[in-house]
């Protein structure tokens, strides 16, 4: 984040200021890509958010994540990265790269939909405590047929292009997200992705080769980056854990 002209020059970003969740596929290019940003929310509190959220009678979001800029919003994680690339030139060019990169981060953003609905199978509406039972059925499904097909395709994917990245020769957000992806699985499964640990060596090489950016070691290092806990998309109940 930045301070003095720039940060008056800053999107303003929203998301729930004390989990990761959806929000950090954002931050991670927000961050990675230098892009001014003002984390409302943490600034301000929930309560900023939820009513930022009301007032928004033209092009209103959902639910968060969204950025402000220009008077209007932009919303759903997807949308918002392929904007941000779009608009800072941040990641692979061309024509092919763009629309490859965004069916890429949909597919994440489908199994991340999957990894929130191991612990909510019945309704996000309900506490978990509430659908234990159903939770453990859908963590089995999802340990065992799941990760092992997303992380295939997604290593299928990396092989599809040279030079290690999702598009060629340089990171991409959707690189960032597949990151943050990893990170999530490993804490909430962390059996399960120990097991499957060595079976997709292009899956963890991505992931190091991201921990590694320069651009994100000030961010990591930071308490901007906020840790996994029990609200947040990603989340460890041993129960649902197995190798």
């Amino acid at each position: 984040m930045m301070r003095g002209e720039e940060r008056r020059m800053a999107y303003d970003f929203w998301y729930w200021p004390s989990i990761p969740g959806r929000g950090e596929f954002v931050r991670l290019t927000l961050e990675a890509c230098a892009i001014p940003y003002r984390d409302r929310a943490r600034e301000d509190g929930a309560e900023a958010l939820i009513a930022d959220m009301a007032r928004h009678d033209a092009g209103p979001a959902f639910a968060p994540p969204y950025i402000a800029t220009d008077g209007r919003t932009i919303a759903q994680t997807a949308n918002i990265l392929f904007y941000l690339a779009e608009r800072h030139e941040c990641g692979p060019s061309g024509l092919k790269a763009r629309y490859w990169l965004l069916q890429v981060q949909l597919t994440i953003m489908d199994m991340v939909a999957e990894a929130h609905d191991v612990h909510h199978p019945l309704s996000s509406a309900l506490y978990y405590e509430e659908q234990k039972a159903e939770a453990l059925r859908a963590a089995h499904g999802f340990r065992d047929q799941r990760i092992p097909k997303y992380l295939a395709y997604f290593d299928h994917a990396l092989a599809s292009e040279a030079g290690g990245w999702l598009a060629g020769e340089r990171w991409s957000y959707a690189d960032l997200s597949f990151f943050h992806l990893v990170e999530g699985l490993r804490y909430a499964f962390p059996l399960r992705m120990a097991t499957l640990a060595g079976r997709y060596a292009r899956v963890e090489d991505l992931h190091g080769r991201v921990a590694a950016l320069p651009e994100l070691q000030d961010y990591f290092g930071s308490n901007r980056r906020l840790s996994f806990n029990d609200q947040g998309v990603f989340r460890h109940y041993p129960e649902l854990d197995a190798p």
